[in-house]
């Protein structure tokens, strides 16, 4: 981690103050920024999405934020869906997060794996306008 994170409670306001500025049967998708390469085998330091790190407060790659605040899948206004880690990924990348820090960090309670996020989204989209 490059910093120490700040409290989720700004997270939740944030994302809470953007809720209210969604029409009805809204739904917001955030992606994060994508890993710059340099040349054939090099890549630049990651820099996050700065509305995905305004309202999550999670600086990973290969992160989805959803809001949908007027879902009736109540567990579902907000999904946060992270790349799934493990411990060849940490050697090979550095630490990604798992599902209980980035709960911790961003305040979202339901997270799922990033390659999860098409059967959620497709589920959820039949209800948006």
């Amino acid at each position: 981690m490059k910093y120490t994170p700040l409290s989720q409670a700004l997270y939740i306001k944030n994302r809470s103050r953007l809720s209210e500025l969604l029409e009805k049967n809204c739904m917001a998708v955030f992606h994060s920024n994508d890993i710059m390469p340099t040349n054939a085998d090099g890549s630049m330091g990651f820099r996050q999405n700065s509305d995905l790190q305004y309202l999550t407060g999670i600086d990973q790659e290969e992160s989805i934020l959803l809001m949908f605040p007027d879902t009736q899948w109540k567990g579902h206004r907000e999904v946060l869906f992270i790349k799934e880690t493990s411990e060849h990924i940490a050697i090979w990348e550095g630490h990604k997060f798992t599902k209980e820090e980035a709960k911790e960090i961003s305040g979202i309670q339901k997270i799922y794996w990033t390659h999860q996020f098409d059967s959620i989204f497709n589920t959820l989209m039949c209800e948006a306008d």
